[in-house]
This record gives structure tokens, sequence and C-alpha cells, in this order.
């Protein structure tokens, strides 16, 4: 005869629905990740924006960042040896007071952004443009970071 036993702290709402317990314990960890990655004044904070790729090829390293929306007025972008620091702030148009979000993913606020490179940056010809709410930055790496062919004698 086989016997069946309910192990200690197994979901006690029966067999109905096993994966009940997995449901609450997601629950739980959504709440404290809203509680986690809240601001000090008890907005939502904008999470890790914008989103960014970083590529590289012999000459140049490239960051290629998403702001739909943004204009480059509300952009700063800043380099210094080997990082670059993208900063701004993203506008949302306001609500209204009474309005019953059903679904809130979009934040607005400041952002500021540091990416680190493996080597010297040549600061003094760094680009940068905008399209279709894609930033592309090209990064010329230092004459001392590129890789130099040795004759062998």
């Amino acid at each position: 005869m086989l016997l069946l036993r309910r192990p200690y702290h197994w979901p006690t709402s029966g067999w109905g629905y096993p994966f009940e317990e997995l449901e609450r314990v997601k629950r739980q960890m959504d709440l404290m990740n809203t509680a986690l990655f809240r601001a000090p004044s008890g907005e939502t904070a904008a999470g890790v924006f914008p989103m960014m790729n970083v590529t590289e090829d012999r000459d140049s390293y490239y960051v290629r960042a998403e702001l739909p929306g943004m204009k480059a007025d509300d952009l700063a972008i800043s380099v210094t040896g080997n990082s670059i620091s993208i900063s701004g702030e993203r506008k949302l148009a306001v609500e209204d007071a009474k309005a019953q979000y059903h679904r809130r993913e979009r934040e607005g606020g400041t952002f500021n952004r540091i990416v680190s490179l493996p080597t010297q940056i040549d600061t003094g010809k760094v680009e940068a443009h905008c399209t279709d709410g894609v930033l592309t930055v090209a990064l010329p790496k230092a004459e001392a970071a590129k890789p130099r062919r040795i004759a062998v004698k």
C-alpha cells in the first residue's frame, strides 16, 4: 500500500493547484523589489535607464543607448580617461491626479549611467548622434591603447 504523507511546510491548500506556494513567493518578491527600488520621495525610481550596448572594433568603442522620446537638450555626455557618463532627465506627460493606473511601467526622472571601458579614450575625437531614439557615441581609442604590429628582425 502506498502512503502519501504531506512534508512539513508543504502548501496546505491541497493538490488542487500545486504552484500556489510559488505564486505566493513571487508576489512577496515583487513587493520586496518595489520597496527596494523606490526613491526616497516615495516615487518609483526609473531603474536602469537607458539600456545600453557597448561594442568595439580595432579603433573605437561604441555606446548605443535607447532614449525614446528624449531631446538632445535633455542629455549631458561627458568622457574622461576610460569612462563615459550619460545623464539627463526623462520627462513624461503628467497624468490627471485622479487617473487610475492599470499598469505603470514608464517612469520619468533624472538618470546617470557611467560605463568604464578597458582602455583610454581619445576624448578630443568623441562623436555623438541620435537617430530614431537611439543615441550612438563613437569613442576612439587613444593611440597608446591601440594594438600595434611589431616586426620581428
